[in-house]
């Protein structure tokens, strides 16, 4: 740390929610300390706990190297969801909830068991969960600009903001999450294109590295969680009235519209 308190970094960020994007967080944090980041996130996650705000998941950040190379950082980071942070399938999401929105589209996993080997491997995420489904995930930075490192994303809980699942729930067997598509439109124009293998090579190798991590910081994923797996290609900014349509390979489609409802 750089001579400013922790409470002092996560207040700035909580308060950005509400009064936009902030300088980066520099004069206190540098920007490759990781420990300090996840411990600015986990003091705002312990606030908003006590607020009342329920956490049913996670999310993991920076998987695909096309959002690595967006960002200039070169690994994947998590976050934490809560309950009002879901948006409904064809659902709308309010301008003024946000400052700097992007959306990027990925597989989601929905577990059925704890997760809480040391060192799981994508095959035992496999069987902790009940079915995948395709999600929309609305990024957000309380950074101005997007003008981030690595330690202010962590910081931020992962530039987290919103996120939308679709209504197809599939079991995992005999389900192909390396080899298949991904096609993103904004108004029923392609904008993004991806793969299952963009996401750290898989998206059950994404989750398994979340778990490991997550028990190794004594929070394991636990069943019901639900595991937003990271993008499966370039992240998209938002204007007002945009309707978004995410396809994904084998679990159908998943939509949200960025305007007023």
């Amino acid at each position: 740390m750089l001579g400013i308190s922790h409470e002092t970094l996560a207040r700035r960020l909580r308060n950005a929610y509400g009064s936009g994007g902030i300088p980066p967080l520099r004069d206190g944090l540098d920007p490759q300390d990781i420990v300090n980041a996840y411990a600015i996130q986990d003091l705002n996650t312990r606030f908003w706990e006590a607020e009342g705000r329920k956490i049913i998941g996670r999310k993991i950040g920076l998987t695909a190297k096309a959002v690595q190379a967006q960002l200039g950082v070169g690994q994947p980071d998590f976050g934490v969801l809560f309950d009002d942070m879901r948006i409904g399938n064809n659902g709308t999401l309010s301008p003024a909830r946000v400052i700097q929105p992007k959306a990027e589209a990925e597989v989601a996993l929905v577990l059925s068991k704890d997760v809480t080997k040391t060192d799981p491997t994508p095959e035992d995420i496999a069987d902790a969960s009940a079915y995948a489904v395709a999600a929309l995930e609305i990024v957000d930075s309380r950074i101005a600009d997007w003008k981030i490192s690595f330690a202010d994303t962590v910081a931020d809980n992962g530039s987290s903001a919103f996120f939308v699942l679709g209504d197809e729930q599939e079991p995992l067997d005999g389900l192909d999450l390396y080899t298949c598509g991904m096609v993103m439109e904004i108004n029923h124009e392609i904008v993004s294109i991806g793969s299952g293998a963009a996401c750290l090579g898989h998206p059950l190798i994404a989750a398994a590295w979340l778990a490991k991590t997550l028990v190794k910081v004594g929070h394991p994923l636990r069943a019901g969680d639900i595991v937003l797996t990271g993008a499966l290609g370039p992240m998209v900014t938002l204007a007002p009235g945009d309707h978004v349509v995410a396809r994904i390979g084998g679990l159908g489609s998943v939509s949200f519209t960025y305007g007023e409802e």
